[in-house]
């Protein structure tokens, strides 16, 4: 297989087969390709946890649950106005 690189990609390349950090460039490519096996796991990991982050608040909403952001912000600065002027803090 020939494998053609643009320059930059190819320097980086020499540098790291000269700094004997891989001993072949089948090597440095399996890393890579592992590198990139391990990103897109992360990738996927993420991507189930915002879809199901979205179906929460989908049950909420067809629930009646969720309220307006400046309705939700304005309580929360309620609250904390409320909380730092008690006197019991």
């Amino acid at each position: 297989m020939q494998l053609t690189f643009p320059p930059e990609l190819d320097a980086f390349i020499k540098r790291q087969l000269s700094d004997g950090k891989y001993r072949s460039l089948l090597d440095l490519l399996f890393a890579a390709v592992k590198l990139l096996q391990q990103q897109e796991d992360v990738y996927q990991g993420r991507l189930f946890e915002l879809q199901r982050d979205a179906l929460v608040g989908w049950d909420a909403l067809q629930a009646g649950e969720v309220v307006d952001g400046p309705a939700a912000t304005g309580q929360i600065k309620a609250d904390l106005q409320e909380r730092h002027s008690s006197p019991n803090t």
